[in-house]
């Protein structure tokens, strides 16, 4: 098809009142705010023309006025840029670009389409069809980016210190039980981080909050859900759908505001960024924006430019080491870092960011070595998703020492062991320890492993021990969409049942995950409602369900209560104690001759493991730190380390009868004043004791352990709380 001619311009702009573009600014595109006006800047090296499209309504389907700009001057060599007087905050706009059409050879303008500007501070309004049949997407917003910050700052808090919860902004109190005045919104988040704090997580790891198309209107009227947010058109911008105003813009104060409460409660704010792929799909898609404005440039591209990479399962995939898109992402970063405050960034299928423009993996990718290195993004945490969607696995070399991943073989290896497979008591003992097998050879340390066991992406915790199949029906794909290999069990009934034995069994075996999670080295990530045993029905893909499936239930922290305090003293204990939260990866040793490694491992009947012949039962050995020992390595928590260090001794027991084990023989472990913390196999509350307070353990008796259970025991050091407190830092409240 050929493109529809433009929409007539209503009014040639005249001579403009400023001088050119100042490129000192530290954002130079998209709408600029000056005191009487407004410029409008926007790349295009291919167009032959540009207009500025200037609505007076959100609902208005057609343009109040249309602005053209004079080629001539314009245009500084690929940008062009116009100064218009009388604009304000608030204003709506879209860009209109003329050029060539010539898909075979990647060039696809449409001088008819409504483009988003790529560096649009905010998105008002909805996805429409015009008479025209294409579809229009929601109007940009001129963005005035002042706010009363009130003194707020990064909260800086060391990554090894850290606890993530990710969750999703809507869903988690959408629910009519969250008994919020603002449902689903970044003000209803606000509303609940008292619970947040009674958790005490230490971050949020907020699901893409990009502006991103929830839902698109095709030609023949059906439309297409997106909850996750997965699916970006506006990276600059919050997502107009968690905003309770109604006034474009709102969504900027509101984000601005939720972030400020949740530093003033202490806990930071990481974005979930999708730079991998938008919403504009492949050669089918509609044209929203890049398409639009430079196809060639902003995508890659193959077949001499007529089809579209797709090493993101989306459609598309982003042209990210292109020096332009390149420039977009790092400004888009220091954007949200600078006028948001956000404390990091998690990198959806980092991997994409690894490819260049062919889609050959780089072995120091521009774009990857720009983010290290930015100045600005120098008090960030920066997570990979060391992965994509066409087979790339770059878990544990993703990058060099400012990344930390998410460490999907720890996700597997937990899962695999407490259901119980085949020779996996090595890997869970490489999981516990920080995974060194991954990230000790290159420099980087335990905390750039992101510990999880669940995330957004899969089952829940509470179905990954309720399923052995996923359940996805609802999804409208015939259950062909999702992971198949989810290493869970449903331990004798396929989702819910009345039988005592077996609902026993799942809350124990949510106990363990929950236990081995919050006492390995690295840093635990929950997913949001796993602490109240949160069911999506066994559906491990609820990308559209923007229901009950994905909504957080309020009504389960009270059901579940006990699930909700088992995990509630794990991350007290884990903050109060840096043993769990080293520097630097552990050396091992052997206690034999009085001296305490930091770390020791053993069999069930006492003696050091071997580990050709390990069969699942593990004691796990970690000794109290020195003071000096815990600051070694790149992360020293600002302010100093919280806590005082205490010996920590594991029992796990993944077999499916009951098992008997000594305490290890070394004397300098076995004299040590053990006392109980957990004992996931005990009812509650002699499940969990507050502060490893439980009661004094007898090392001459072995101990019993039922089928999959996990013991934690732990011995204060000879230092006094006085005096250690004086040595690393104060406990936390």
């Amino acid at each position: 098809m050929s493109p529809r001619k433009p929409i007539a311009s209503r009014r040639t702009h005249a001579k403009k009142l400023l001088p050119p573009l100042q490129f000192s600014q530290p954002l130079p595109y998209g709408a600029v705010l000056h005191d009487k006006g407004v410029q409008f800047v926007v790349y295009s090296r291919s167009a032959t023309a540009m207009r500025v499209l200037l609505y007076a309504g959100v609902d208005a389907a057609e343009p109040d006025e249309v602005i053209e700009l004079d080629p001539t001057s314009d245009r500084w060599g690929d940008i062009w840029s116009i100064y218009v007087p009388g604009v304000k905050p608030g204003q709506l706009y879209h860009f209109q670009a003329d050029g060539p059409f010539d898909p075979e050879h990647g060039q696809r303008f449409d001088g008819s389409a409504r483009l988003l500007d790529p560096y649009a501070r905010a998105l008002a309004g909805e996805f429409s069809i015009g008479p025209d049949g294409l579809l229009r997407p929601p109007k940009c917003v001129v963005v005035d980016d002042a706010f009363d910050w009130q003194g707020d700052r990064h909260l800086r808090r060391g990554l090894a210190d850290t606890v993530i919860y990710e969750m999703h902004v809507r869903g988690f109190t959408n629910s009519p039980t969250s008994g919020v005045a603002h449902p689903g919104t970044y003000l209803g988040v606000i509303e609940k981080i008292p619970y947040l704090q009674s958790l005490g997580v230490t971050a949020v790891e907020l699901m893409p909050i990009h502006d991103f198309a929830a839902a698109l209107p095709g030609a023949d009227g059906t439309v297409r859900g997106n909850y996750w947010g997965y699916d970006p058109i506006a990276f600059f911008a919050p997502h107009r759908g968690y905003a309770s105003g109604t006034e474009p813009g709102c969504q900027v104060r509101e984000f601005k505001e939720m972030v400020r409460a949740l530093h003033a409660a202490g806990i930071e704010v990481i974005l979930d960024v999708v730079f991998n792929h938008t919403a504009e799909g492949n050669h089918l898609g509609p044209t929203l924006s890049f398409k639009g404005l430079e196809n060639r440039v902003y995508y890659m591209l193959g077949d001499g430019g007529s089809t579209y990479k797709n090493y993101t399962g989306c459609g598309n995939t982003i042209n990210g080491n292109h020096p332009i898109v390149r420039e977009l992402i790092f400004l888009c970063l220091r954007h949200w870092v600078h006028n948001y405050h956000v404390d990091g960034f998690r990198f959806d299928l980092a991997s994409v960011l690894s490819r260049d423009r062919n889609g050959d993996i780089l072995p120091n990718p521009p774009i990857v070595e720009l983010i290290t290195e930015d100045p600005m993004l120098a008090d960030t945490k920066i997570i990979a998703e060391a992965w994509d969607a066409a087979g790339a696995y770059q878990v544990g070399s993703f990058a060099e020492m400012r990344w930390a991943e998410w460490n999907g073989r720890y996700r597997d290896d937990v899962r695999r062991f407490w259901r119980g497979d085949f020779a996996q008591t090595g890997h869970l003992a490489t999981r516990l320890a920080g995974s060194s097998d991954l990230y000790g050879n290159d420099g980087r340390q335990p905390c750039h492993s992101i510990n999880f066991f669940t995330s957004h992406d899969g089952f829940t915790l509470a179905d990954l021990v309720s399923y052995r199949e996923k359940h996805n029906e609802a999804n409208g794909e015939g259950n062909r969409d999702g992971d198949n290999n989810n290493f869970s069990e449903n331990y004798g009934v396929e989702g819910p049942t009345r039988r005592p034995e077996v609902n026993e069994l799942r809350s124990r075996q949510i106990r363990n995950m929950l236990a081995t999670l919050l006492v390995s080295q690295g840093v635990p990530m929950m997913l949001s409602g796993d602490e109240c045993r949160r069911t999506q029905g066994g559906n491990n893909n609820a990308w559209c369900q923007d229901n009950a499936v994905s909504w957080f239930d309020w009504s389960l922290v009270e059901t579940n209560a006990d699930i909700g305090r088992f995990a509630r003293e794990l991350i007290r204990f884990r903050r109060g104690n840096p043993t769990l939260r080293r520097r630097s990866f552990l050396e091992g040793g052997s206690s034999a001759a009085g001296v305490l490694p930091d770390v020791e491992w053993f069999s069930p009947d006492g003696v050091h493991i071997d580990w050709y012949t390990a069969d699942g039962g593990l004691t796990c050995f970690f000794a109290a730190p020195s003071p000096e020992k815990l600051r070694q390595g790149p992360d020293p928590a600002a302010g100093g380390i919280e806590g005082v260090p205490r010996h920590v001794l594991i029992f796990a027991h993944a077999g499916g009868g009951p098992r008997t084990f000594a305490m290890p023989q070394p004397k300098a472990v076995r004299t040590l004043p053990w006392r109980l913390f957990v004992h996931t196999s005990q009812s509650p509350p002699n499940d969990i004791f507050a502060d490893g307070r439980g009661p004094v353990i007898n090392v001459e008796k072995p101990l019993l352990l039922p089928e999959r259970s996990l013991v934690v025991m732990v011995a204060d050091t000879e230092l006094s709380p006085r005096k250690a407190a004086r040595g690393v830092g104060s406990r936390p409240e």
